[in-house]
């Protein structure tokens, strides 16, 4: 066997063994019939198209056209009349296409230049659905693939038939809903992405594709990551060499660590350029500059050394090299020796760790499968599908925040449309406050009752919700009733509550509208004789006829003059009091001398004996001076 054909095998084996026997999970979207009745079922599988633009997040309602003149789409449709797909129906148009005779992406396009929203691509064999993937570097391909922006799908064949069948009927529109709401997992407020690319810029056009794709991305991605709503995590794709090949000038030239992590040689040609070693070490240095970033807290600076390394050390260029490398690390202030240290002997015939993580991730887990391809996006565990491109890479990462947690960058007018500004989103809104429970999101809106300068509002978000908590009632009344009149404000709400409308005294109703009560006219007030009542704004007023008092407490009406009944009544009273305080007087007095005297004797007691005619003597002296004192007291 020649040198040359050995070296062919090994490159075979490089660049198809993992594709060949690789697992591959196909992403599978939801598909239901909204019309015609009989045919509403379960959803229906679809895998979407490597190409085009994605609804990721997203849903569309359209009604299912199908050309049987140019069933396959592989030529374009007639467009003299600039309207090939003219029906009665206001609805977008998804076009049903047969599998076959070309390039799935030239279907596409073809019904893109249609005025097609969409296209499904019915299977032509009963098998599990496949993933349609971009054309290679075909040069007819290269005119239009980057230019489909709608979506594709492929659908079972049985499916198929079923539609076809339902649509050539036209007893009614065959009207579907492609549902990508759920495409995309988003279990919570930080999305996890991985990138999997290769340094090497001269591998034709999905090099220049990924590389055009880095510098376009960057801005998004840094943006993303500092505002800690993203952890991005970069990939390399190697392989090994087989153990009979490892002491091949073919291996040697292309692998690194003794033929256990290899890559393609750049040129496909083993004797002159660049060699695959070279450009295995370059993606392990990468590696390491994410790596060692990352630990420092800059994560987002792998993007600024990819991005300069393609502009400064290009092969194209000659420049690959690892002192143009390093001139980019001095430039971005990352520490050359850690890095070099992450790197290890790429001689040494031993496993690397960084590079050994990479093999081990290539194969697939769960529901990611493995990643046979570059580039490969793989965002919350699931493969990206669609043309690798800023805006559509960046609305399938939006896809994955959980609802309400989206960044501001996923909201903008570019990739979404906000639903609250047209009739609010048919949610609830407080218009006089200008508070609203419609929520902009990625995926659409939500209705939820908000938290509004600190107070928390509650309800189900699309007919009530109601303040609640302290401080409610600062906010436009809480959602209460609430009126001014006369200079004076009047609310149902009450900061004692935490919740509830409760009318004022005076008035009567729901606390959402309260109505004056006429005391007067319902003779709740002013029943006393000679009574006249006029009903004011939460109140009332009575007035008595003549010169009489009105006295409330008592509905009752008396003389405003005074009477020789009056000022008996006063004297009375006058004399009642007086007496009352001379009777305390004389009782204080008794108690008084009885409480003296006993504190007398208690001193006397203790005095050594006296004769008796002295003791008493003294007794009553004492007895004497104390009363005298208490009397000028």
């Amino acid at each position: 066997m020649s040198r040359y054909l050995l070296g062919i095998i090994i490159f075979i084996i490089f660049t198809t063994g993992l594709h060949v026997n690789g697992r591959f999970v196909v992403e599978k979207e939801s598909i239901r019939v909204l019309s015609p009745y009989k045919l509403r079922s379960e959803k229906h599988d679809a895998a979407i198209g490597d190409f085009g633009v994605p609804e990721y997040g997203g849903s569309m309602v359209g009604s299912v056209i199908y050309r049987h003149q140019n069933s396959y789409a592989c030529k374009p449709f007639d467009d003299q009349n600039k309207q090939p797909f003219k029906t009665n129906s206001t609805r977008l148009h998804i076009l049903l296409v047969d599998r076959g005779e070309c390039l799935f992406a030239l279907k596409v396009w073809n019904a893109q230049q249609a005025g097609a929203a969409a296209v499904l691509v019915a299977d032509d064999r009963d098998e599990p659905l496949i993933t349609m993937e971009s054309p290679g570097e075909n040069s007819n391909a290269n005119v239009y693939i980057d230019k489909i922006g709608i979506p594709s799908a492929l659908i079972d064949r049985s499916f198929g038939e079923t539609l076809k069948a339902a649509v050539q009927k036209a007893d009614e529109d065959v009207v579907i809903k492609l549902d990508w709401r759920d495409s995309m997992p988003n279990p919570d407020q930080r999305v996890e992405y991985e990138f999997w690319t290769n340094s090497n810029d001269e591998c034709g056009i999905r090099c220049d594709e990924q590389m055009n794709f880095v510098k376009d991305f960057k801005g998004h991605a840094q943006i993303l990551e500092k505002g800690g709503y993203t952890m991005f995590t970069p990939h390399y794709i190697t392989w090994f060499c087989p153990a009979p090949f490892i002491l091949s000038d073919q291996c040697k030239s292309q692998c690194i660590n003794h033929g256990r992590y290899c890559a393609p040689d750049p040129e496909k040609n083993f004797g002159e350029g660049y060699q695959g070693k070279d450009v295995v070490f370059e993606n392990l240095r990468q590696l390491c500059v994410h790596k060692i970033a990352n630990e420092s807290n800059r994560s987002w600076v792998w993007w600024d050394f990819v991005t300069d390394f393609h502009i400064r050390c290009s092969m194209k260029e000659k420049r690959y090299s690892k002192e143009c490398a390093e001139d980019v690390l001095k430039s971005l202030n990352l520490p050359i020796e850690k890095i070099k240290d992450c790197m290890g002997d790429p001689e040494a015939d031993v496993e690397n760790d960084v590079l050994k993580i990479e093999q081990d991730r290539q194969v697939g887990r769960g529901s990611r499968g493995d990643v046979t391809i570059l580039p490969t996006i793989i965002i919350n565990d699931i493969q990206y599908r669609g043309k690798l491109e800023r805006t559509a890479v960046l609305k399938a990462i939006c896809a994955g925040f959980q609802e309400t947690t989206d960044p501001p960058i996923c909201l903008s007018g570019d990739l979404e449309t906000n639903q609250c500004l047209e009739r609010n989103g048919g949610c609830w809104q407080d218009s006089k406050s200008n508070i609203t429970a419609c929520k902009d999101t990625f995926r659409g809106r939500v209705c939820e009752c908000p938290v509004a300068n600190g107070v928390q509002y509650k309800g189900d978000g699309y007919m009530s919700c109601e303040a609640f908590g302290p401080g409610r009632c600062a906010i436009n009344g809480g959602g209460c009733w609430s009126e001014s009149r006369y200079g004076q404000t009047l609310s149902a709400c009450s900061d004692s509550n935490i919740t509830g409308c409760h009318c004022p005294h005076g008035f009567r109703g729901d606390g959402h509208k309260c109505e004056d009560i006429n005391e007067c006219s319902e003779g709740l007030a002013c029943q006393c004789e000679g009574c006249s009542c006029k009903n004011t704004w939460g109140g009332y007023g009575c007035k008595c006829k003549g010169e009489k008092l009105y006295i409330m407490e008592q509905d009752t009406c008396i003389e405003r003059n005074s009477t020789k009944f009056g000022w008996f009544l006063v004297l009375l009273i006058l004399g009642a009091v007086v007496s009352a305080a001379f009777a305390g007087y004389i009782f204080y007095k008794y108690r008084f001398r009885s409480y003296m005297d006993s504190e007398v004797m208690a001193i006397m007691s203790q005095y050594m004996p006296l004769d008796s005619q002295h003791h008493n003597q003294v007794i009553q002296h004492e007895s004497q001076s104390l009363r005298q004192g208490s009397s000028s007291v």
